[in-house]
């Protein structure tokens, strides 16, 4: 019965009463979890603004979306990937390779091929760990995390271990601070970056084929979704979104080393996503929580240094945090089920 549902979905038949009950309950518990995450943003937000003088300073703000502009955007597609029931730990070394590649490629040529060929190695990584994960068989979780290591070690020899440093008069720095209506470049290239995948996961057939391959695989293959290859893509998205994000912090910084990423940023981004609440077990996310959520750690971050708290009790507070968002996952399943 099961699977007579998710056929009669995804080739758009004409649902059964069953089904508009499934879809209205999906549609419903979605409303919750963005109550979830965007009623708590607005009271930090409002808490910060009363607590804290500087917080709500243009310069502040500005600088918080321009901080966060990377981790937006590998979270973005991360959301996807969890969504089509993935999980991508080498986001992290991806971002650390992708930021000496165009390092050493902006001190030699233009910035153009800089920023191409960087989205490429970041592209054909994410190629290479959805190929492991699809045809191979390899729990995601144990194959992104294999490939964390391989990838870290490549960042390593392409920088020699050394702390790469570019020119503020490169071509290359204005990629990411160039200023339109006083907000950085960076913050603009994300913006319409994570536009285009809420656009691509709530909009389109694909969206949908993502959402079934991580909600029922098998339903999905039977309805006739070649899931491995919407896998593959969702993983080659999440390279992407890490090599431009390696791109823009190495031209906002105008550095770049090889363990700039690592498991701290891949940690953050996946406490973005599940805080935003995508489901860890597949099936079910949003692109514009996601960012919510990493926004609402960043705002976390921010307020705790404005208001000089220890950095002891960040760690703390966004672990708590987490094991909340996955708690309530995990007790809204039991309900759906």
């Amino acid at each position: 019965m099961n699977v007579k549902v998710e056929t009669e979905e995804l080739i758009d038949v004409e649902p059964s009463d069953a089904s508009r009950l499934r879809l209205g309950a999906f549609r419903l518990l979605g409303s919750w979890r963005l109550a979830g995450i965007g009623i708590p943003f607005v009271i930090l937000f409002i808490v910060l603004s009363v607590w804290s003088g500087p917080f709500l300073s243009t310069t502040n703000l500005i600088n918080i979306l321009d901080q966060q502009a990377a981790t937006l955007a590998i979270a973005a597609a991360g959301t996807l990937v969890l969504v089509a029931g993935g999980l991508d730990l080498s986001v992290g070394a991806i971002y650390g390779l992708t930021t000496v590649v165009s390092g050493n490629l902006a001190e030699h040529h233009s910035p153009w091929i800089a920023i191409g060929v960087t989205l490429l190695v970041g592209l054909g990584v994410g190629l290479v760990n959805g190929a492991i994960v699809a045809f191979l068989k390899i729990n995601p979780l144990i194959a992104t995390l294999a490939m964390s290591f391989v990838i870290g070690g490549v960042a390593l020899k392409v920088s020699g271990g050394n702390l790469i440093v570019l020119s503020q008069n490169s071509g290359f720095y204005k990629f990411a601070n160039a200023q339109f209506w006083t907000i950085p470049s960076a913050v603009w290239i994300v913006f319409f970056f994570v536009l285009i995948l809420a656009l691509l996961l709530s909009r389109t057939t694909f969206g949908r084929y993502v959402v079934a391959s991580g909600g029922n695989a098998e339903a999905a293959r039977l309805a006739g979704v070649r899931v491995n290859q919407i896998r593959i893509i969702t993983y080659a998205l999440s390279g992407l979104a890490a090599g431009l994000g390696g791109v823009i912090d190495t031209s906002r910084l105008l550095s770049a080393q090889a363990n700039s990423g690592g498991s701290g940023l891949t940690f953050l981004v996946l406490a973005g996503i599940v805080v935003g609440g995508t489901s860890i077990a597949g099936g079910e996310g949003s692109v514009p929580r996601t960012a919510i959520g990493v926004l609402f750690i960043a705002l976390i971050y921010n307020g705790m240094y404005l208001l000089n708290f220890n950095v002891l009790y960040q760690q703390i507070v966004l672990g708590v945090i987490l094991l909340a968002a996955v708690g309530l996952d995990v007790w809204a399943r039991k309900r759906r089920g």
